[in-house]
């Protein structure tokens, strides 16, 4: 355990805000990212695989498109050796891994074996690949399916952690691949699989009206199910691509609805992630400030403070803060949809030292959920409610306040509307 929380000292050495910006996409240049390296330490916690050539076990259902050497990438099913039904399921439910704690997220995910073979993406469609067919008749299913896999040499027993991947475990290169039963396909997902004129946005929204889980429906666009051109994406992708064109879908209707009555705040949060949201009555906007407390994950000995935000007509360009800008401003739009009403949304995210592995981008979509799902408090005015949630957070308000770039004009610019 000393292992795991000396990576604070490596990140001192390093340039603190290129790595909040990189999180081990490799901007630094070095081969290896310093910080992930030491969570190698973990793996004497973890069931090993190491050794084997052939595993059997229910994959919960689970796939992987990596995102190296891209068009040509690795792709394949993820398969718990030895795990079956509900032990099996919860390696891919969010509320499940919810109950547990990091380490236990980290040992339960590393379960996983990658089974890899290398295509380029844009052969999703062709039948000259029997592994990746068969990795997307997995995908189709709900629930986990019994499979076995066989390797061309002994897995290796590496773990894989990521910014925006929950945690897997070793990989191994794939020489055959069964599905030893029949996946149990929901029928919608049956009917927008084998619809080949709808477009990929499209389909993403039936699937999201029809109830389909968000890891689901990424798994499906990962593996090259769905769309008019469908081509493999690479997982890390088609999580936030999921996240944002959900989002922007909700956002088509809330744009629609009243807006909210009096300025409400939620607070909560999941993993070390602490969330403070403002609601305020006004056309929809959204802003996120992130602050990255000293000994966190990514922070190192030092406070990190970044923000991005939108108006009323939508994002245009990716974020600054990366796929959890996405997922915070989801599970934003979610409730604004569930009350039917629109609001102007600022978001605080104070990410505290108990966050001291990478768990996911989920972490940051389940973490606003959890806030929203708690009992609101209601405020005469906006500066009330930052003083209310100043009183939470434990970085000083003037810290972030200084990154707010849409707030300062919630807070003093009057609209028509006051005036009626």
């Amino acid at each position: 355990m000393q292992d795991i929380v000396s990576f604070a000292e490596t990140a001192k050495s390093l340039t603190p805000n290129l790595c909040i910006k990189c999180k081990g996409k490799g901007l630094c240049g070095r081969p290896y990212c310093p910080i992930l390296e030491k969570f190698k330490s973990i793996e004497s916690v973890v069931p090993r695989s190491s050794g084997e050539t052939s595993i059997f076990g229910a994959s919960p259902p689970s796939v992987f498109v990596g995102r190296y050497n891209y068009p040509n990438v690795m792709a394949g099913p993820m398969i718990p050796p030895q795990l079956c039904g509900d032990d099996a399921m919860q390696l891919e439910d969010p509320k499940a891994l919810l109950k547990m704690g990091i380490q236990d997220v980290i040992a339960s995910r590393s379960q996983l074996v990658r089974a890899n073979t290398g295509i380029n993406v844009k052969r999703a469609r062709l039948p000259d690949n029997p592994l990746i067919e068969k990795s997307q008749e997995l995908a189709l299913s709900k629930n986990p399916v019994d499979t076995e896999a066989w390797f061309n040499k002994p897995i290796s027993n590496k773990l894989k952690f990521d910014n925006v991947l929950t945690p897997m475990g070793p990989s191994g290169d794939l020489k055959k691949f069964d599905i030893t039963e029949n996946p149990k396909v929901p029928k919608k997902v049956d009917s927008l699989v084998y619809d080949d004129d709808a477009l990929a946005k499209d389909a993403i929204s039936e699937l999201w009206d029809g109830n389909i889980p968000a890891e689901h429906i990424s798994r499906l666009l990962s593996i090259g199910l769905l769309g008019q051109e469908r081509k493999l994406v690479p997982t890390r992708w088609s999580i936030t691509a999921v996240d944002d064109m959900v989002g922007k879908d909700l956002l088509s209707e809330i744009r629609d609805y009243q807006q909210l009555s009096e300025v409400t705040v939620f607070s909560g949060g999941v993993f070390g992630n602490h969330f403070e949201i403002i609601l305020i009555p006004r056309m929809f906007s959204f802003e996120l400030i992130e602050v990255w407390m000293p000994r966190t994950v990514w922070s190192g000995g030092s406070t990190w403070i970044e923000a991005d935000h939108e108006g009323f007509g939508g994002k245009r360009k990716y974020s600054n803060l990366a796929g959890g800008y996405y997922a915070a401003r989801l599970g934003a739009l979610e409730y604004l949809s569930s009350i039917k009403r629109q609001a102007t949304v600022f978001m605080v995210r104070e990410i505290r030292p108990e966050y001291w592995a990478p768990l996911g981008v989920w972490v940051v979509r389940e973490g606003v959920r959890e806030a929203f799902s708690r009992e609101p408090e209601k405020f005469g005015s906006v500066e009330h409610a930052i003083t209310n949630i100043s009183s939470r957070l434990k970085t000083d308000r003037s810290k972030w306040m200084a990154q707010a770039a849409m707030l300062p004009d919630v807070r003093f610019q009057r609209t028509l509307d006051s005036f009626f």
